[in-house]
């Protein structure tokens, strides 16, 4: 269904072609996009200040190009229940997309695979229908997440498997940073995030990082 007014949205897109692309797509489509900006940091205050209908978002972006647009999108819907988004991406976020899609029970919220629009007016109704607070999930994605349940280290990023398995060589911090050529406070931020998608707490019986190998050795 249609809405019955142009949609406001925030548009949330690193590559400047594409985000211009989009910008100028959703012109056509009679809808208004209030901003469009680069970044996650960007995108939340954005949100903040516009109160638009409808975030459309992709998922990494800078500094890290990881997650960020996801977890902005997830802190959004947090903060702005009535707020709807559409993840458009290349790529399948497992560590929040499941949070995504469980947010406001999962109302007004979709994630399309950008590789695999292959039509203007699909892409125009599934924007409609989040909007209308329906739900629009590439096929793809949901064969992801039902992987994610058997896979434990599904949620690391491919960086982060990397660093997981030097650590399950033996290797410290500094010995992992010279085989991937990255400084140690890269190799540190990384170990972090392993730990947290792992959802192992810090406690004082357990060592968090063997856990983290014995994951991965089980795995």
């Amino acid at each position: 269904m249609r809405p019955d007014r142009p949609l406001r949205l925030v548009v949330a897109e690193d590559s400047v072609l594409l985000r211009e692309g989009l910008v100028g797509l959703l012109a056509r489509f009679g809808h208004e996009v209030v901003v469009a900006v680069g970044d996650a940091e960007e995108l939340i205050s954005a949100v903040n200040e516009h109160t638009p209908d409808l975030v459309l978002t992709d998922v990494r972006m800078p500094p890290e190009f990881s997650d960020e647009g996801l977890r902005a999108a997830v802190e959004l819907r947090s903060t702005h229940p009535g707020l709807a988004v559409l993840v458009l991406s290349q790529y399948v976020q497992h560590a929040y997309a499941a949070d995504l899609f469980d947010s406001v029970g999962g109302r007004g919220v979709g994630y399309l695979l950008k590789d695999r629009v292959g039509d203007i007016d699909e892409f125009r109704g599934a924007l409609e229908q989040v909007a209308a607070g329906g739900t629009v999930v590439d096929p793809e994605v949901v064969r992801h997440l039902l992987r994610r349940r058997n896979d434990p280290l599904a949620p690391l990023t491919g960086r982060e498997r990397e660093v997981l398995a030097l650590m399950a060589e033996g290797r410290t911090n500094a010995g992992i940073a010279r085989a991937l050529t990255v400084s140690e406070a890269a190799v540190a931020k990384h170990i972090g995030n392993i730990l947290t998608k792992l959802e192992l707490p810090r406690t004082e019986e357990d060592h968090r990082r063997v856990l983290a190998v014995l994951t991965y050795l089980r795995r």
